[in-house]
């Protein structure tokens, strides 16, 4: 039977079928982290009962001496209940605004905007700007890339001979972008003229008047709105954009917050020769998202997540990371955005201290007890041991790990010991869709909300690179169960979910045309 043939989706009826979730930790380990995470019950259960004890052996007479003694003391119970009162206020006027995500959508192009392996070789090949041993290179990554037959080039590209220009370049901004924003807007009833607060992001493509700009004149938003546009800032400038909106949403009060996460082909296909540039050929493809923010308490009823924690990491003080994911020009003067070789290595660093920070926001104490120790053994008692790394999988439930490269998806899915289930949206992500950028983690979160695995409390984390170099994070919290039945219209992959996961061979050959 084959591996999608193994799973219903709730849209049929379930769930999740032969494969029922995620793996979990040994007896040992699982009964070591419920012993700690309910310690603190278990050390205050004899107070608790002293108190109930105490409270069973109060009389009439107790409680009459115990009002007695508050009205001849009128003024200090007054005093007391005003000094509670004035710190409860100034507690709630300093806690953050809760941040909700009422609802998101993918961009899924047409039919006639389809690549496949063989399709991006032939018209590499057409264009004539390539070398017969470059050409082979391409093929080389392609075959091992982890994309599949269905994934997506604007027009410009796959004209023969192509036309990248700023007029098809706008033309493909528009329709991820509206397309996007369309389906998501119809998804959750909220008016165009009620969004407060616009950002977008594209690293490559910032034509003048701005994206944010193209949006707020096409939807015809208000005069106040508070619009921001991103460039420049890698594949992690969605959750920068995200982080973004969670800041503006403090200051602007009932409010909604647009984010428009994308990246733009069109322009930045490039066309020279240097190997270190041709890798992005290989690798991105046309896709988007929008997603709506809410600081509205009474949204939350309706919305899916709550956003619980941003964490975001930057190394661009170290010149080695500064320069991994550089565009440049080439030798031959032509513009590209050349990978370093040691852009595993820093992405490696960078995600090593983003879980840092996040480790104690979200890791269980048991968790965080085990991490301390094998601190304190390795650091100050110089113990030989390998350093301990927390295990995630207790702390979510879900992984949206940016699908960058499938050397990008290997590497994280060693170092945080992660199951095949767990990295199954990510690496099904990059089969269907290809690296779509910024753009990606949401791909993957609705691929886990197609499938039906998304449950009331569960927890998903999304994980994201960037030039720079940056290692951003988002968490958030499901405020209700997800049903893929009432997902059409805004998920991508609704139609299809029946057919994945499919199995992403090491090597699949590129058929050669005849």
């Amino acid at each position: 039977m084959s591996a999608a043939a193994q799973e219903t989706t709730a849209g049929g009826g379930g769930g999740d079928g032969k494969r029922q979730g995620p793996c979990r930790p040994g007896h040992l380990k699982l009964g070591y982290h419920i012993v700690v995470s309910n310690a603190v019950y278990v050390l205050l259960a004899p107070f608790a009962a002293a108190l109930a004890l105490r409270a069973s052996r109060l009389t009439p007479s107790d409680l009459a001496a115990a009002r007695a003694y508050l009205l001849a003391n009128l003024q200090l119970a007054a005093s007391l209940v005003s000094v509670a009162t004035a710190l409860a206020t100034a507690y709630l006027a300093r806690r953050p605004r809760a941040v909700y995500l009422l609802d998101f959508a993918c961009y899924k192009p047409g039919p006639d905007h389809v690549v496949t392996r063989e399709t991006f070789m032939r018209q590499s090949s057409k264009a004539g700007a390539f070398t017969d041993d470059n050409l082979a290179f391409q093929r080389k990554i392609l075959e091992r890339s982890g994309l599949g037959q269905g994934t997506y080039f604007p027009a410009a590209v796959l004209n023969s001979p192509p036309n990248p220009c700023m007029a098809e370049a706008r033309r493909e901004a528009e329709a991820v972008m509206f397309g996007a924003i369309d389906s998501l807007l119809a998804k959750t009833g909220v008016r165009a003229r009620d969004i407060g607060v616009v950002v977008v992001n594209c690293s490559l493509f910032n034509p003048t008047p701005s994206l944010s700009a193209m949006v707020v004149n096409h939807y015809k938003l208000r005069r106040n709105v508070a619009s921001y546009n991103l460039g420049g800032m890698g594949c992690s400038a969605g959750l920068i954009s995200i982080d973004l909106a969670k800041q503006l949403l403090q200051v602007h009060r009932n409010s909604y917050a647009l984010v428009v996460s994308m990246e733009n082909i069109t322009l930045n296909w490039y066309w020279g020769n240097d190997r270190s540039m041709l890798m992005s050929n290989c690798l991105f493809r046309m896709g988007g998202a929008a997603i709506l923010l809410s600081n509205r308490a009474a949204d939350k009823r309706r919305s899916k997540y709550q956003l619980m924690h941003t964490v975001r990491t930057h190394h661009g003080a170290d010149d080695r990371a500064y320069r991994c994911v550089f565009q440049e020009e080439d030798k031959a003067g032509r513009v590209g955005v050349a990978l370093s070789k040691d852009l595993m290595a820093v992405a490696g660093e960078a995600l090593k201290t983003n879980i840092t920070t996040l480790g104690p926001l979200v890791l269980p104490m048991s968790e965080q007890i085990l991490f301390l120790t094998s601190l304190i053994g390795k650091k100050i008692f110089g113990l030989k041991m390998k350093p301990y790394i927390p295990d995630f999988k207790m702390a979510f439930e879900h992984f949206c790990i940016h699908a960058g490269g499938r050397a990008v998806l290997d590497t994280i899915e060693k170092n945080l010991e992660l199951s095949d289930w767990h990295m199954e949206p990510s690496r099904m992500t990059l089969n269907r869709w290809g690296n779509t950028s910024s753009s990606s983690l949401w791909y993957e979160l609705a691929y886990t909300e197609a499938k039906g695995r998304v449950r009331r409390g569960h927890r998903a984390w999304q994980i994201a690179f960037g030039s720079g170099f940056k290692c951003n994070s988002a968490v958030w919290r499901a405020l209700k169960d997800i049903h893929p039945s009432k997902e059409a219209g805004s998920n991508p992959w609704i139609e299809e979910i029946h057919r994945f996961p499919v199995e992403v061979p090491k090597v699949e050959s590129v058929v050669s045309s005849p």
